[in-house]
């Protein structure tokens, strides 16, 4: 990820806090209000809190006065929250509420980046990298059935019910998404609804705040190749991206040109994914006997054995929807 990815992120974030901390201070102020018994208290905290901060700085042995004070401290806590209690509040309510309770949104823990800082980021860039794809978002609910009335399969099954069966699957597995979902292998003929279901899965994982990319195999490869030359000066990694992110979607594998490079990458990224547990979407025009010899055993053996396959069938939808528009002339 390239720095004003960070630095995004790191914004963002920074107004989390601010946000935070400016609710944390309009809540005291509403509970000093309308709650004097609560105000007092809360005096009473500050000038304890000022206390240890003067004991601290005097430097002498204050141990047994310092753990006085903690008790005081502790003890007047527990008496907002039981006010804070009976006068219907929630017991945390002058809790601040941080977005991050790992930080408290500063972005960093344990002196190293937080995995909100980190992941905000790849988000950032995930989401950059889809606006230079220019990809526009499918929903389920403009997926026509249809146009699959009326088309058997060549072994006779109806295309209508196979079809049907995988929008419900598409449907539950983006309803049900998180890191650990499996990954799917969609493949089948041109103009089947592979594009159309996988950005329609997309969508779904986009709005629940899950990263998520998306593009051709071509053009993800030839991007990745331009950087590993030094062809492209961005300061992009898109390897790292595709690595890194929720959900990786790959359309049309097959149309890439066939080298040892490009080879290499489609194993390492399909292979790195795996073996993060992070799930991947494919989809190709090829069955399986051209997948496999198109690829490496390596890759094929993964994807076999691992992916859940979705068998698209039908008629070209695209060539069904020009029939008819030429049919209303």
């Amino acid at each position: 990820m390239k720095y004003e990815h960070f630095e995004k992120a790191r914004s963002e974030i920074s107004s989390r806090r601010n946000r935070a901390q400016t609710e944390n201070d309009r809540r005291f102020e509403e509970v000093n209000t309308l709650v004097p018994e609560i105000a007092e208290i809360n005096n009473q905290l500050f000038q304890t809190s000022r206390k240890i901060m003067q004991l601290i700085r005097s430097g002498e042995d204050i141990a047994e006065r310092m753990n006085t004070l903690k008790r005081q401290n502790q003890q007047a806590q527990i008496m907002v929250r039981q006010l804070l209690k009976e006068k219907g509040y929630p017991e945390n309510y002058l809790d601040i509420s941080y977005t991050c309770p790992k930080c408290s949104d500063t972005g960093y823990n344990g002196g190293t980046y937080c995995e909100c800082l980190t992941s905000l980021a790849a988000k950032i860039a995930a989401e950059e990298l889809n606006r230079n794809a220019q990809i526009n978002l499918c929903s389920f609910e403009s997926f026509d059935l249809s146009y699959y009335k009326g088309h058997k399969t060549e072994s006779g099954s109806d295309c209508y019910k196979a079809m049907e069966i995988i929008l419900e699957f598409c449907k539950e597995y983006a309803a049900h998404f998180s890191k650990n979902s499996p990954s799917i292998m969609m493949f089948g003929g041109t103009g089947l609804g592979k594009t159309h279901l996988s950005l329609s899965i997309a969508s779904v994982v986009l709005q629940k705040g899950f990263s998520v990319l998306y593009d051709s195999v071509i053009n993800f490869l030839r991007q990745i190749e331009n950087e590993h030359f030094g062809r492209d000066t961005t300061g992009n990694d898109t390897l790292s991206l595709l690595l890194e992110c929720d959900l990786l979607i790959l359309d049309d594998l097959g149309t890439e040109f066939d080298t040892p490079f490009y080879q290499s990458m489609i194993y390492n990224i399909i292979n790195t994914r795996i073996n993060r547990s992070l799930p991947t979407i494919i989809s190709t025009n090829m069955d399986w006997s051209g997948i496999s010899h198109k690829y490496e055993e390596r890759i094929t053996s993964r994807i076999f054995a691992t992916y859940v396959n979705q068998h698209f069938v039908g008629y070209d939808v695209r060539i069904l929807k020009a029939q008819q528009k030429s049919a209303r002339r």
